[in-house]
């Protein structure tokens, strides 16, 4: 009788490998990766600028930061209610302080004694109702006397009776004087011959007008 042959035995340390049957166990789910934090930039990230407040206006005037300088405060201050009122130029002629487009500040030494001055056009004439508004509802600081207003001729000839009427307007308020346009203004020179409305507001405000003895 044939006898089946041994089998032979595994090696040491082999393990057959498990029959490939299908788990009943939950399949397992992997965790998601924590998410990272993104890098610190080394520059500090730049503020934004705050917004450009409103210009101040007649209202809320800017504070200067240095007083006005004068002889004293008995010295006229013209303050112009908006750019290119000639100011500049009745400075120049008549003497005073040049205070801009700002009301004085008379506990700082500032001349008490102001005079308003605008252009004869719409926009001009515009500005300074504005101004006398706010000086009258007490926007301005304490103490001001306003000696007149001073409306220089925006250009040569007549004015439109629409702008002569806002003039009639700005009389029932305040002191008014016109000055007729003067071309050497314009060129930055003196005036050969100096109108006589200056020679009055030269009266009025104190000053010493140039050449006084030329009146047209």
């Amino acid at each position: 009788m044939v006898q089946p042959a041994p089998r032979p035995a595994a090696p040491v340390g082999f393990r057959p490998a498990a029959p490939d049957v299908p788990s009943a166990a939950a399949p397992r789910t992997t965790a998601p990766a924590p998410r990272q934090a993104a890098p610190r930039s080394a520059t500090p990230a730049r503020k934004a600028p705050p917004a450009r407040a409103a210009e101040a206006g007649w209202g809320r005037p800017k504070r200067p930061r240095t007083a006005a300088r004068g002889r004293s405060r008995e010295d006229v201050g013209w303050v112009k209610a908006h750019g290119g009122s000639g100011a500049t130029s009745l400075v120049e002629a008549l003497g005073g302080v040049d205070l801009g487009a700002r009301w004085p500040e008379p506990a700082r030494g500032e001349p008490y004694r102001i005079v308003l001055v605008g252009r004869t056009s719409a926009a001009g004439l515009r500005a300074v109702s504005q101004a006398l508004g706010a000086l009258k509802d007490g926007k301005a600081p304490q103490g001001l006397e306003l000696l007149a207003v001073v409306l220089l001729a925006d250009a040569p000839g007549r004015l439109p009776l629409s702008l002569l009427r806002r003039i009639r307007v700005l009389r029932s308020v305040a002191r008014v004087h016109r000055v007729p346009w003067i071309p050497a203004w314009r060129t930055g020179d003196h005036p050969k011959y100096v109108p006589r409305q200056l020679v009055t507001l030269s009266k009025l405000v104190g000053g010493e007008l140039y050449g006084e003895g030329a009146v047209s």
